[in-house]
């Protein structure tokens, strides 16, 4: 997870926090094979405790992530959240991968890049493995594609990776760090 300088702290307004979590409830409720032996109210209490991680979970809806709990981590205890829209976020798509890849575009650059946008959401990327394990409670990105966490050896050498799910099968791919579409963005993970 990536952590915040002190005094960064970003808080909710009432109604934003009482939006936030009637739709996270809503979410829980409607999609308990994510969670079938998890309690909204041991997730509330959790999310309460960490305003931090609510803000990153406002930025993750307010983008189109629809975030739900799809995990708990048996050591640490923590709720493990993750987009679970069915294609990439709307409100993260047309990015490049990194802020090299940005600033390497000499024409028609994109926005924002994927990398740099989840460090301001205060969210990671999936990795490869977090994106294949997030397909099995679910069927995502039938017609977009996510950016996924890249090795260092791939990045080196220009390129980055993404997947997607067709054909009833995860794929992987690759392609230049610099390159993006409208139908690709970045899933992101957050633990609380």
């Amino acid at each position: 997870m990536t952590t915040s300088p002190i005094g960064s702290e970003k808080e909710l307004a009432p109604d934003q926090l009482e939006g936030l979590l009637k739709a996270l409830k809503a979410r829980f409720d409607k999609n308990m094979p994510r969670h079938p032996e998890l309690e909204w109210a041991n997730v509330r209490a959790k999310l309460e405790a960490q305003p931090d991680k609510l803000w990153s979970l406002h930025e993750m809806e307010r983008t189109g992530g629809e975030p739900d709990v799809v995990e708990v981590d048996e050591e640490t205890g923590e709720y493990i959240f993750c987009d679970c829209s069915a294609e990439s976020p709307k409100g993260r798509r047309s990015i490049c991968y990194d802020r090299e890849a940005l600033e390497s575009r000499k024409e028609h650059k994109p926005q924002h890049s994927a990398v740099e946008m989840a460090a301001e959401m205060r969210i990671d990327l999936l990795t490869e493995a977090q994106y294949r394990k997030l397909q099995e409670v679910g069927n995502f990105d039938l017609k977009s594609s996510s950016w996924v966490q890249t090795p260092a050896d791939i990045r080196k050498l220009g390129g980055a990776i993404f997947c997607d799910r067709r054909y009833d099968r995860v794929f992987m791919y690759h392609n230049g760090a610099e390159s993006y579409y409208g139908a690709r963005g970045f899933r992101g993970i957050l633990r609380v």
